[in-house]
Formats: C-alpha cells, sequence, structure tokens
C-alpha cells in the first residue's frame, strides 16, 4: 500500500462530527491518504461568490482519487452535496457512499449516484478507496 490516496470528503459542515470520526478512521488505518476536503477549520476562502467556491471545489474534486460522501438523510437537503456529486459524474471519479452504523435514513441520491455504497467500518471504507 504505497499508493497515496487523494481523498474528497462531501459532507455538510453542520455534521463536522461525521467529518472529523471519518477523518480519524481513515488516519487509523493503513492507508496512505491526503485530504482534499473542505473542512469547517480550513475554508476555501472566496469573495464570497458561488461561482468561485465551486471552481474551487472542482479543482480539488479534479485532482482526488475519489470522492466520499456521507450517506445521511441531509445531503438530500444539500446543494453543494449534488453538485460536488455532478463533479464527480464529469471526472470519472468513483463516488463511495458511507453509510453510518445504525443510519436509519440515509440519502436516495447519494446510494443511486455510488459506486460503492459501504458501513461505517475501516476496512470497508480502505477496500472501496484502493478500488478507485
Amino acid at each position: 500500500m504505497n499508493q497515496t490516496y487523494y481523498i474528497f470528503i462531501s459532507h455538510s459542515w453542520a455534521y463536522h462530527n461525521e467529518y472529523e470520526g471519518l477523518t480519524n478512521l481513515l488516519n487509523n488505518s493503513s492507508l496512505r491518504w491526503q485530504d482534499y476536503s473542505v473542512p469547517k477549520n480550513d475554508p476555501i476562502h472566496t469573495t464570497g461568490s458561488d461561482r468561485e467556491l465551486y471552481e474551487a471545489i472542482e479543482k480539488k474534486i479534479k485532482s482526488c482519487s475519489c470522492v466520499l460522501i456521507l450517506a445521511g438523510l441531509y445531503a438530500n437537503y444539500s446543494k453543494w452535496i449534488n453538485k460536488e456529486i455532478e463533479m464527480a459524474k464529469k471526472y470519472n471519479k468513483k463516488i463511495i457512499a458511507v453509510e453510518k452504523w445504525g443510519s436509519q435514513k440515509t440519502s436516495a441520491m447519494v446510494k443511486e449516484n455510488a459506486t460503492h455504497i459501504v458501513s461505517w467500518q475501516k476496512k470497508s471504507i480502505v477496500d472501496a478507496i484502493i478500488e478507485c
């Protein structure tokens, strides 16, 4: 596992703890990876234009190995997650939907666009990333 994987994690800042949990899980695996996401503590600095933000996110997705999406129901209501899915498809990036343990409801839209649907388990997430 000498390859480094460049991973964009699509998530809502309102659910920052889930993002942190996923990055901790990846950091505690044997996977060599680099985070291409836009975490709450390191936002993209723009003049406030949606177009500018879109282009900055698109650049990150274009350069990544694959896109992980936290498949919570909130994804149905996020315009950015929808755009990130469109970008991933545009650049033929694999989309890995990660379902949290015990999730009662997950986003059908995310699952319909996912290349892989995995549970919140280190091995299944890492295996899916390696398949990218």
